[in-house]
């Protein structure tokens, strides 16, 4: 029997409650990842993929339902207690690095995630040289620059970063929140490829957000369809495979009853 690493059971979020703004962010979603999955998340500005995101990284407090990952309830569970277990990268990159702290205290600053350590005992010879030959396989130099402040790479060499310091200590799961958006699309491709990379040799349970249909259909071995709070439908397996965009776009069409108009969403595919 495949084991569950996450379990999402009646999730729900609701912005503005009693007021006319009211946003049901989150509409009872359940959920369910297998170890080793890799699940791709589509769907307008607003159909609620960011604040999932949120909730199971504990950035976000749901107002319903029951959180567990690898079995363990962490609905309420502080985001210091999930460090060592989940990795994130949203969408900006000053999120998950330190742009005043080097390379190679960044990565430091990660394996020592979730442990009692301090900083200086991290930055070892032994490390650096472990970091270098992570750095190294990335394909963009940033092996002979283990001292160079993060706040000076570019956003690419930053979210490539970001991807070894959420990968390095091998956590339970990888929350990807659009982690390619800011980027160009060559350079996009390039932290995507290296993403993939990580993923398969860490075999990694992964949940990404992406505003990108193609993307979505080419990375993963299921893809959730997400609007209004809810994931409408969800496709796996064969059926995935043989997925176009506009294909896509007609499922979203037929489950949702609306029309997807999401210019961010379309232009992008």
């Amino acid at each position: 029997m495949t084991h569950a690493m996450l379990a999402l059971h009646g999730v729900g979020k609701t912005y503005g409650a009693g007021t006319v703004d009211v946003v049901r962010a989150l509409d009872r979603v359940s959920l369910t990842l297998s170890a080793g999955d890799f699940v791709t998340v589509i769907g307008s500005n607003g159909a609620g993929k960011s604040t999932l995101l949120n909730a199971i990284a504990g950035l976000m407090l749901p107002d319903s339902g029951r959180i567990e990952l690898d079995n363990t309830d962490i609905t309420a569970a502080p985001m210091h207690r999930r460090a060592a277990l989940i990795g994130r990268i949203a969408q900006n990159p000053l999120e998950t690095t330190c742009a005043s702290m080097s390379i190679a205290e960044n990565l430091a600053m990660a394996v020592q995630r979730g442990r009692a350590h301090g900083l200086r005992r991290a930055v070892t010879a032994a490390r650096s040289a472990e970091f270098r030959e992570r750095l190294a396989a990335v394909g963009l130099g940033l092996e002979q620059r283990l001292d160079a402040r993060v706040g000076t790479l570019s956003g690419g060499q930053r979210q490539a970063v970001a991807l070894l310091m959420a990968t390095i200590s091998g956590p339970r799961l990888l929350l990807l929140d659009e982690h390619l958006a800011n980027l160009d699309p060559r350079t996009a491709t390039v932290v995507m490829a290296l993403t993939g990379r990580l993923i398969a040799a860490g075999q990694l349970t992964t949940l990404m957000v992406t505003h990108n249909m193609a993307e979505a259909i080419r990375w993963g071995n299921r893809l959730l369809m997400m609007h209004a709070g809810r994931i409408i439908f969800e496709i796996g397996g064969a059926e995935k495979s043989a997925l176009t965009v506009d294909t896509l776009v007609r499922r979203f069409h037929d489950a949702s009853g609306t029309v997807l108009i999401d210019d961010r969403v379309l232009l992008a595919s």
